[in-house]
């Protein structure tokens, strides 16, 4: 690597301008100008942005353009971005020879989450582009079962990279075909979340997607379903069995669901209000007491090793996590700051363990982010995986 390599991350911050989809991207790029490179944002999907305000697709991107301005700006890269609207065509941020210069001499650029398709990009990077998935399952199962459309989205790229872990090994049932796909995990720059840890705090919270439709998926005569909700329910009458209080920064969009936990006694808060806002985001996170969370059913019953991009947050901020299995204890280590479940007997009992010595899980927690999700020891075992730098 010589100081000043150029990478790209590609993204869809402004398709969907939400605080969580921001930390995620912000932690590349943090990681990347601590390694030393020249970090750019570009946004080329040619879909349409997302409103938050008004839950619905927009023609008009100018709420996006300020979303990913403030985000970039915490960076100092309040000059090292730009947008193309799709509808339009016409670029923001930087103007499009600008943006043909940067790709010209990019060491690589990263396709995070599979943001632009290869086929659609305005600009190919001198060299590799990557695709990385924070979702694992479903484009392997794709490939699987011969979705020639998957195959040609990902044969457009040069690397492979998946947050599934556990992918391809004997006790996953999901194989890793036709690439050499690389195992990677969810980066936390460490100096963003300072440690806070606060014994008064009284909350686990989390915030979430309740419904997730369209991507079930049916796979050696199991299905399993792109969801959260389903291992919500199974865990609804928690808060009757700890002390412990429970918050969840989820939209429960169906009356029956949201009455039974109501009556179970989950605290619920408009997650609009707290994603809706970078900082704000941020600060819910530092002022809850740890995070309390189930993940999706086809990253669970997968044995997928698939670990949260928010749950790296509150680890970094001393904040214990409480998450349901998914494989990643077998990279990860848990019972001290973090804990794995699988089911409400395991939950409870992690929760108590916590509140045992509260302070001792919380250093325990910030020790795990610092170790295992530091976003330059992440990023720089990436890079030189995949041989670049």
């Amino acid at each position: 690597m010589r100081a000043g390599d150029i990478i790209i991350v590609l993204g869809l911050l402004g398709q969907f301008p939400l605080a969580g989809i921001a930390w995620q991207l912000i932690h590349y790029l943090a990681g990347l100008q601590r390694l030393g490179f020249t970090a750019y944002y570009v946004e080329d999907t040619g879909t349409a942005p997302y409103d938050p305000r008004v839950k619905s697709l927009v023609y008009d991107c100018t709420y996006s353009l300020h979303f990913i301005a403030d985000a970039l700006r915490r960076l100092g890269m309040e000059d090292a971005w730009a947008y193309r609207d799709g509808l339009s065509g016409q670029w923001y941020g930087l103007p499009e020879k600008r943006v043909q210069e940067i790709f010209a001499h990019a060491l690589c650029a990263i396709n995070l989450c599979g943001a632009s398709n290869p086929a659609m990009l305005t600009f190919r990077p001198k060299g590799k582009l990557l695709y990385l998935e924070t979702d694992p399952v479903l484009c392997q199962v794709r490939l699987a079962q011969g979705d020639t459309a998957t195959l040609q989205f990902l044969a457009g790229h040069d690397a492979h990279l998946t947050y599934g872990e556990n992918l391809g090994e004997a006790d996953c049932p999901i194989p890793l075909p036709h690439f050499a796909w690389q195992k990677t995990r969810p980066p936390v720059a460490l100096d963003l979340w300072p440690f806070r840890a606060d014994q008064a705090l009284r909350r686990f919270t989390t915030i979430a997607t309740w419904h997730n439709r369209g991507k079930d998926l049916c796979f050696c005569g199991e299905t399993y379903r792109w969801s959260k909700h389903l291992n919500f329910l199974t865990l609804v009458d928690l808060p009757r069995r700890t002390s412990q209080e429970l918050e969840l920064a989820v939209e429960i969009d169906d009356a029956v669901e949201l009455g039974v936990f109501q009556r179970n006694g989950w605290v619920l808060t408009n997650p609009l209000t707290v994603s809706q806002d970078i900082g704000g985001y941020h600060e819910y996170i530092c002022t809850s007491r740890g995070e309390f969370t189930v993940a999706k059913d086809v990253v669970v019953r997968t044995r997928s090793g698939w670990f949260s991009d928010r749950s790296v947050c509150y680890l970094a901020a001393g904040k214990p996590v409480v998450t349901q299995e998914t494989g990643f204890s077998k990279f990860i280590p848990t019972g001290r700051g973090l804990f794995a479940f699988s089911t409400g007997e395991e939950a409870c009992s992690a929760l108590d363990a916590v509140n045992s010595d509260y302070l001792t899980h919380a250093r325990a927690a910030c020790e795990i982010a610092q170790e295992y999700f530091d976003s330059v020891k992440v990023l720089a075992k990436m890079l030189r995986d995949l041989g670049i730098g």
